[in-house]
């Protein structure tokens, strides 16, 4: 390979990882093979690729058996199971092909693409990428809001949700609303204006409205009627129970006991306002805008009514609002304007950090004019501050609109700004001063422009598509030179490889390929020539470079030049390294003075006179996502804890600087920010604490609140300790419940032993599942077996379980359901033997006695009998086998039996385990009526929809493979084997066993739970109600035990519904 491939093959690996890297960043795909996959398909097009990704992800549920599996890591020792994704492992070779124009062209495409990322610091692929995602995710937008705007429940367990300390209070998302999270966070941490919020109280003028038109304020905690308001009133003073309703969520965030508060009540109102319902990513800003205007018009009409007769003074325009002065020239005539701002908008795009945009927004270039084309006087302005707010907010323009896709899109373009901004240099007091140096960085940007292209002519020399610096040109001109030659001429040595019996050489037809000629350069070696040494023929060996791997040892590596003489050579040398030398002396002196012209113009505005309005960084408003959807968080410094915190709906995290940067800077992240909020940092008091005047104490929790709000918050406070309280309670109970349960299951368990002898023959025999809690089903063809059993789901449990509850009812008729009703499932008093609940078979009651020629199985079900299976000599469970779950994992090792006779066991049985996972997980995303539920039959599927760990997935899909049913069969038994030994592989610490175990047992509940409903409802069918209501009033309780646990832990409400068709 010559030295311009080595460099282009380099070159291009490295730009394939940057094209993986930002695919990866995009998309959200972590698998490295199916990125390469993509990019391999679409022939490194990023636009494609994405394409690609996208539309294989759109047909997952048809292709899940083939994507996703469970496939055994190496990683120590292989005891664990992983799901992963198979895809060639084949990475394209831009330089495999050998052709110049090919080279040229990738070599060209590279250059162009690293041109435009050094201009714009993004390049046309993440362009392309951002376009194309845009359109995927409009396409796909419902899909897209579930993912973003999650709306979780609270959890039961009240401990879960208590504050801890006094960590500050997170904001929980009510639906699509986590950029109200992030703009009242960074507002509530403004103490100045939580102390105005907390401490406002409505207008008295209010009251005076007209009884049509008054809107109802009152105290915190109750309720008012905006809907009964017309229209007009309704929308003027929205602004009154807005504010009622934030000062109660203030009030919380300083007193709560909880770890996060609703908001809802305030985000309706809010939302209210606008006559969309949908909340797009590019309207946040005016709701943002709209919230300070409600506030400013609510202290307004509160300072009109305190000062009568003054011109009264608004804190949130005192606050948040500053003034500038416009000064420019239009048609020809100067003019000064001054007006006021608030929330201050710049333009990211085209611009690396937030002076370069502020920069951009002071100074305007031409000013529209309706005679402009009549009108040759050129028109601008300028923009100086005159006053600046406490707070200064910048508005990050990060959405613009695509004429070509017809829809709004983000700039994910990179924008860096300090945590200090000093604001000097856009004072009008600085505008001569200022005026000077801008004229000094444009002169010395223009120098600085110049000397870059004169270094870029070195670094990038030659007058082809492929550049090279140019003092590596010369360093390698210098080592080709002193390269010394290892053979002769190839003419000669060709001529002179003939036998020296007289036999000639061939010459070489004019035709011959590259391959032909190699055999006779390996003449051209003097240790390969033909020495006439007593007259004998030295054998030559011959390079056949289809059939050897590798060149001869002799085969020179490096080309060299044939004829150069000493002299020459001498001469050569001296001046190639004279001129390197030359060329790397140009290089230094050009880095360094545009090193320093970079650092005069970061030093122009560092001198005293120029940092005297100092502005520090107090919040940082993020966006990830595109235009049309994403999620909103907020970084926040603290100044007590003197660290940044990051407010993430009900998270509130310490954070770091470097956190922030990676986050909000933006670039190759589709996270970025788009909002900042600096503070003067010459006025603590709106970042200082409030003291109480008499003992001089900082205020803090309650204290800090008037006393309405204390009262409501205290109200609040007491509910949630009521509710720990009950929560405790109702847990010492179920522990006192369990301990009873335990003891009454072993004296079910001793009463059951007792009368094994008695009761064994005389019950008809029935069957169990020995490994898996899945129901038996009649045998079925293989291909049915990937349907759902819509009626024989728990066939064999009923008739079982119907014999044991009705002789339980014979034994307590005297209880009515009406006693059982109220009962408790596990109350003790329904725990003794004589009034024990249905219940299914437990594996605990199962005893073997081997036998020769047959095994029994005896299965004890208290108070009715022992019932005696037989199974086969081969030690297997022909029921068992005949379940749904059994029948997928022999179908799954059939279908490995090609890997299984090339392979050998352990590779089907990732095979085997990989289809049976894929068609389990397929199962578990389809939607099914009751009737066809597929957690019934298979409890990888109920694990899977409860969202089960890892772990515990993976030890029991293990478990099933290691079934000893499996031993009917050879391959079976050797795969049985290899997941035994998986499993043994496990250390009890990975696996959490008393998480294992309730796992299972919900599981077992759930289908008790099942079996109780099936059996009850066809009792009802048949008009014996009595006997139903028992069977439905333990399902009930049971279910409703296990909806709590989770929405897929029970059976939905929808199976419960009986109507008067299902009596008739």
């Amino acid at each position: 390979m010559t030295v311009e491939q080595n460099v282009l093959q380099q070159h291009s690996q490295k730009h394939q990882q940057t094209l993986l890297n930002q695919l990866r960043e995009v998309t959200g795909t972590t698998d490295v093979q199916l990125l390469q996959q993509a990019l391999q398909a679409s022939n490194g097009d990023l636009a494609e690729a994405v394409a690609f990704l996208t539309e294989k992800n759109a047909k997952v549920p048809q292709q899940q058996d083939e994507t996703t599996y469970y496939q055994t890591s190496q990683v120590a020792s292989d005891r664990y199971i992983s799901v992963g994704s198979q895809a060639d492992t084949n990475v394209i070779d831009l330089t495999g092909d050998d052709k110049d124009d090919l080279q040229r062209a990738i070599a060209l495409s590279l250059e162009e693409s690293n041109r435009a990322f050094r201009e714009t610091g993004i390049t046309d692929e993440e362009q392309a990428i951002s376009r194309v995602l845009e359109a995927s995710i409009a396409e796909n937008k419902a899909s897209l809001k579930r993912t973003h705007t999650e709306v979780w429940s609270d959890s039961p367990n009240p401990h879960d949700r208590k504050r801890i300390d006094n960590c500050p209070v997170g904001l929980k998302n009510v639906g699509n609303t986590c950029w109200f999270s992030a703009v009242i966070q960074s507002l509530f941490n403004l103490l100045e204006f939580q102390r105005l919020v907390l401490h406002y109280s409505p207008p008295a003028r209010v009251q005076d409205l007209p009884r049509n038109q008054k809107v109802r304020l009152l105290d915190a905690g109750k309720t008012y009627d905006l809907e009964a308001c017309p229209f007009n009133v309704k929308h003027e003073h929205r602004n009154l129970p807005f504010m009622q309703e934030l000062r109660n969520l203030f009030s919380l965030m300083v007193g709560s006991k909880r770890k996060y508060v609703d908001p809802s009540r305030a985000v309706e109102i809010l939302k209210d306002a606008f006559k969309s319902s949908e909340l797009q990513q590019q309207d946040v800003s005016e709701f943002t805008h709209k919230l300070l205007d409600w506030l400013e018009d609510a202290f307004q009409m509160k300072a009109e009514e305190d000062r009568e007769g003054e011109k009264p003074k608004n804190p949130m325009v005192e606050l948040f609002y500053g003034r500038f002065l416009a000064v420019g020239v239009l048609e020809g005539k100067k003019f000064e304007n001054t007006e006021m701002f608030g929330q201050y908008p710049l333009q990211v795009n085209g611009f690396k950090d937030l002076h370069e945009c502020l920069e951009a927004a002071m100074i305007e270039g031409e000013i529209e004019s309706l005679h402009s084309a009549e009108n040759s006087a050129r028109s601008g302005q300028e923009h100086w501050f005159t006053e600046l707010p406490p707070v200064l907010t910048f508005e990050l323009s990060r959405f613009e609109f695509n004429q070509a896709l017809g829809r709004p899109e983000k700039i994910h373009n990179k924008l860096e700004f300090p945590s200090m901004l000093y604001m000097d240099r856009y004072m009008d007091r600085n505008r001569e001063i200022t005026r000077i140096k801008r004229e000094e960085i444009r002169r010395l940007k223009e120098h600085l422009t110049l000397l870059q292209q004169r270094l870029e002519r070195y670094l990038s020399y030659g007058s082809g598509p492929k550049r090279f610096p140019l003092a590596d040109v010369l360093q390698y001109a210098m080592e080709f030179a002193s390269s010394k030659p290892v053979c002769t001429s190839p003419v000669e040595d060709i001529d002179s490889s003939a036998a020296p019996g007289g036999a000639t050489s061939q010459p070489l037809p004019p035709s011959s390929t590259i391959e032909d000629s190699v055999a006779p350069l390996d003449s051209m070696c003097p240790a390969a020539s033909t020495a006439s040494t007593g007259g004998q023929q030295q054998r030559v060996p011959i390079h056949k470079p289809f059939t050897q791997s590798r060149l001869p040892p002799d085969l020179p590596m490096h080309p060299a030049p044939r004829h150069i003489t000493e002299e020459e050579l001498r001469v050569l040398e001296g001046c190639l390294h004279r001129w390197r030398s030359e060329v790397e002396n140009d290089t230094r002196d050009l880095q360094g003075s545009i090193t320093r012209i970079h650092r005069t113009i970061e030093l122009m505005y560092s001198d005293k006179s120029m940092m005297q309005v100092p502005y520090r960084l107090h919040a940082v408003l993020v966006h990830e996502g595109q235009a049309n959807a994403g999620h909103y968080w907020a970084y926040i410094y603290d100044p007590h804890q003197r660290c940044w915190m990051k407010y993430n709906d009900i998270s509130v995290t310490k954070s770091s600087w470097e956190e922030l940067v990676r986050d909000s800077f933006g670039g190759y992240r589709n996270a970025s920010a788009y909002c900042l909020m600096y503070i003067n940092d010459k006025k603590p008091f709106l970042i200082e604490e409030e003291f109480d005047k008499e003992t001089g104490q900082i205020l803090s929790g309650l204290d800090k609140l008037p006393p309405d709000l204390k009262q409501f918050v205290k109200e609040d406070n007491e509910m949630f300790e009521k509710e720990i309280l009950e929560w405790d309670a109702l847990q010492a109970r179920k522990a006192q419940q369990e301990k009873l349960a335990l003891a009454a299951a072993a004296a079910a368990a001793a009463s059951a032993a007792s009368s094994t002898s008695t009761s064994s023959s005389s019950p008809q025999p029935m069957s169990i599942e020995s490994s898996t809690p899945d129901n038996a089903v009649p045998q079925q063809d293989p291909e049915y077996m990937e349907q759902p059993s819509p009626t024989n789901d728990s066939k064999h449990l009923q008739e079982d379980t119907e014999r044991a509850i009705s002789k339980a009812v014979a034994e307590q008729e005297e209880r009515s359901p009406e006693a059982l009703l109220n009962a408790s499932p596990h109350s003790p008093s329904s725990l003794q033997p004589e009034a024990s609940p249905p219940s299914a078979l437990s594996p605990d009651l199962v005893k073997e006695e081997q036998c020769p020629g047959q095994r029994t199985v005896e299965v004890a079900i208290p108070h009715v009998g022992t019932f005696v299976i037989e199974a086969e000599e081969g030690g297997y469970d022909d029921e068992a086998m005949m379940t749904p779950n059994m029948q997928g994992i022999i179908m799954a090792i059939g279908k490995s039996s090609s890997v299984y006779e090339k392979s050998g066991p352990e590779a089907a049985f990732f095979k085997a385990i990989k289809l049976e996972y894929a068609r389990l997980l397929r199962f578990a995303q389809e939607d099914t009526s009751p009737e066809n539920d597929y957690r019934i039959q298979h409890i990888i599927v109920y694990f899977i929809q409860n969202q089960a760990p890892k772990k515990i997935l993976e030890r029991t899909l293990l478990t099933q493979f290691a079934d000893r049913n499996l031993a009917f069969d050879e391959r079976c038994k050797s795969i049985m084997s290899v997941a035994r030994a998986k499993l043994d592989l496990i250390k009890p610490e990975e696996v959490n066993m008393d998480e294992y175990e309730i796992w299972h047992q919900d599981y077992r509940n759930f289908r008790e739970t099942t079996t109780l409903m099936t059996v009850g409802l066809e009792l009802f069918q048949k008009t014996n109600f009595v006997e139903s209501l028992m069977y439905l009033i333990y399902a009930y309780q049971y279910n409703k035990e296990l909806l709590a646990k989770g929405l897929y832990r029970g059976m939905m409400k929808s199976s419960w519904v009986i109507t008067d068709e299902s009596v008739c």
